[in-house]
């Protein structure tokens, strides 16, 4: 084939490489997207943030029916078709697939389904069934993603010791599994495949779940995980794995002490790396840290002047939306529309039962830092859209300067978290006060109110809980 020319190619088509292909050729930029997969999307749509939320609404349903009985409301037992349930999960998945690509067609992006590979600062390879493409860029952006990591210890080549992707692709309902990692991704699919009828038992290298949540965020989700998995063991290790038949032996240190137990199936969730690997970065002047991520300045520029990396690939927190964020940081500083990159705010979203959500600066950062904050908080105990839901697990709460009064971070934890984290974000990026939060008028009876009653609850006067007297 014919070398292709073009001004910007983007290697990699999840929510940061489309992302930035799509405002590039927004920008009139001639564009070419390179994916490794078969279709667009990437790990969140494809193997990660859309199919695990599927299946965790799906699943939610079962808890529902479950706990109205109490509400004088009874349902038989659910019949699970784990074929159907897979069908549906996977219908999803494709309808959002073609709406990227219809939206890429739409632009004018050039997409190329294959493996990519530098040739140099400004030439790449694309390796597909049909044989191979060349390409000369004036700029590259790299958004490969990462992927789950596998402990060698652990890989003995068995389907039954999954990652999320294999876990995702819901191959039955086992009836013993073993979940190695308290994170959010152990979390959500421990509550998924506990939900469906497995005994969960989790495995938690650490003194509690969910890493970067404050500790009162996590305690609703402790509380769920010790009520509904079979076990939930914490500064615990799983030091080997073995096949035996048709179920895993697994070797678990608990409390100092060993002990050999036998699985249906393991789920490995102890987290990520980057898809670094056989990209021919070494023909380029890319660098890579330490843990094999690229390293990027503010304005997501790679040590190469020709190419950038964004998302997974670039470190930090490893979030779809932080992905799509640093897509339009780049093309802007690519396009000259921007060179300062703006400090932005990501939130993180845990998708568990209760839902946990937090933005900016967390109680135990400030703690860290030794700064000087006030923490202000409602409990949805008090909230009559919480008791109507039978959702009082739940609790809002704002970390705020007091001098300036200004809202520094937010935390929530509860039914529908992740919808009402949005708001925290936005009063966090605007500089917003606790005054501007309590002023807004939120409508009444929903969980929104629970951001205006704990900024009023930093002044004292909050309608449905009594007032804290301030020292």
């Amino acid at each position: 084939m014919d070398p292709l020319t073009t001004e910007i190619v983007v290697v990699g088509g999840g929510p940061g490489g489309y992302a930035a292909a799509f405002y590039a050729a927004d920008l009139g930029k001639k564009v070419i997207l390179v994916e490794r997969d078969k279709r667009l999307g990437g790990v969140c749509l494809n193997r990660g943030c859309i199919p695990s939320k599927a299946l965790l609404n799906a699943t939610h349903a079962i808890s529902l029916a479950r706990e109205s009985a109490h509400r004088g409301i009874t349902f038989t037992a659910p019949v699970i078709q784990v074929d159907q349930l897979r069908a549906w999960k996977d219908s999803i998945l494709q309808k959002l697939a073609g709406g990227i690509a219809l939206l890429a067609q739409k632009r004018g992006v050039k997409v190329i389904f294959g493996r990519a590979h530098f040739e140099g600062s400004n030439s790449l390879r694309v390796e597909s069934e049909t044989g191979q493409q060349f390409i000369t860029y004036e700029q590259a952006i790299i958004a490969t993603g990462s992927k789950a990591a596998m402990p060698k210890a652990f890989d003995l080549g068995n389907p039954r010791i999954m990652t999320s992707t294999e876990a995702l692709e819901v191959p039955d309902i086992p009836e013993n599994l073993l979940v190695v990692g308290g994170g959010y991704i152990g979390m959500e699919l421990g509550t998924v495949y506990a939900t469906l009828g497995s005994k969960v038992v989790m495995v938690e290298a650490l003194d509690s779940i969910l890493l970067g949540a404050d500790p009162d965020l996590a305690r609703p989700v402790l509380a769920y995980a010790r009520k509904n998995f079979k076990e939930l063991r914490l500064k615990a290790k799983v030091l080997k794995m073995s096949t035996s038949g048709k179920q895993i032996k697994v070797e678990v240190e608990v409390g100092g002490e060993k002990k050999e137990e036998l699985y249906d199936r393991v789920l490995v969730a102890v987290g990520r790396v980057p898809n670094t690997e056989n990209l021919g970065l070494e023909n380029t002047k890319v660098a890579l840290d330490e843990k094999g991520f690229i390293k990027v300045d503010a304005q997501q520029r790679t040590a190469d002047p020709a190419i950038f990396a964004i998302g997974d690939i670039a470190g930090g927190i490893l979030l779809a939306h932080k992905a799509s964020r640093e897509a339009r940081n780049a093309v802007e500083v690519i396009t000259g529309e921007s060179e300062a990159r703006e400090k932005f705010i990501i939130p993180a979203v845990v998708f568990t039962d209760p839902e946990v959500a937090w933005c900016g600066l967390t109680e135990a950062e400030a703690r860290e830092k030794g700064l000087t904050v006030e923490v202000a908080k409602f409990p949805w105990g008090a909230s009559g859209r919480a008791l109507t839901l039978d959702r009082t697990d739940g609790l809002t709460k704002l970390i705020i300067d007091p001098a300036t009064e200004r809202i520094l971070g937010v935390g929530i934890v509860g039914a529908g978290a992740g919808e009402l984290i949005a708001e925290g974000v936005l009063a966090v990026e605007m500089g917003a006060t606790a005054k501007d939060l309590a002023l807004s008028v939120h409508p009444h009876p929903t969980l929104s109110e629970t951001m205006m009653e704990a900024a009023e609850v930093f002044f004292g006067h909050p309608t449905h809980t009594l007032p804290i007297k301030k020292k």
